[in-house]
């Protein structure tokens, strides 16, 4: 089977809410016509996504099986290991900030750019560690805006959890969520050793006991791309499928 490929171009652009230029990755499928509607995916980590994930030639491959609706792919790259800290984690300096431009900035701009379904249900958030995190957050804090959220190994911590349990309007989210079983001594940004999946397993309880759109799986493997990439084609036919 060839896999046709499709577009991948670069935009800019600047965030009033981060005070920054924002490079966006911008990938159109093969099968691309102004003439459809498309489902939009947001990936945190956007160049990691393309280039460990191989996020467009999952798409492609989806795509060409007919598991998932058509998608145009977001990715928004992170400057460097200090501003992914900020921006992501929950208790960076510029993570509301962030959030904001998801939702009210690069959101109406897309919507404007190219043919989208221009509801919470047409838009995914997908990200891996922190990437995860800030996709969770997003989701959470603006449901009616981003409707699925995909996170491979999340951060998550008691604030979150708790963000999680009193979260009102679990029928607005459709929720992947995967995590490894030797994820149990990571290595974090901030130098510290932690484990993942204790509160990722947590997290999975309350999503399952509230009846969150749902699905959870763990990996035999520990936090990184060599266990993500296999993941990906899994993840996006539950989170993009018709």
């Amino acid at each position: 089977m060839t896999t046709q490929r499709g577009t991948l171009f670069e935009q800019t652009l600047y965030s009033r809410e981060l005070q920054e230029d924002v490079t966006l990755l911008i990938y159109l499928p093969s099968t691309f016509s102004p003439l459809y509607k498309y489902s939009i995916l947001v990936a945190q980590d956007g160049k990691d996504y393309f280039m460990l994930g191989k996020i467009g030639r999952v798409i492609e491959e989806l795509l060409e099986d007919k598991k998932i609706d058509r998608t145009i792919i977001v990715g928004i790259p992170y400057k460097n290991v200090n501003d992914r800290y900020e921006k992501y984690h929950p208790n960076g300096k510029k993570h509301v900030a962030y959030l904001k431009f998801l939702a009210n900035e690069l959101v109406p701009y897309l919507d404007q750019q190219f043919p989208t379904y221009q509801m919470g249900m047409g838009r995914a958030l997908i990200g891996d560690s922190l990437g995860g995190t800030v996709s969770l957050l997003a989701g959470l804090t603006y449901p009616h805006t981003f409707g699925k959220v995909t996170m491979q190994s999340p951060y998550i911590n008691e604030a979150m959890i708790e963000k999680i349990k009193h979260f009102p309007d679990p029928h607005l989210l459709k929720i992947y969520h995967s995590i490894g079983t030797e994820e149990t001594a990571v290595k974090t940004t901030d130098g510290n050793i932690r484990d993942f999946i204790s509160p990722n397993r947590q997290a999975h309880d309350i999503f399952v006991e509230k009846g969150f759109s749902y699905q959870y799986t763990e990996f035999h493997g520990d936090h990184s791309w060599t266990y993500w990439q296999p993941d990906v084609p899994r993840a996006l036919e539950y989170t993009l499928s018709m």
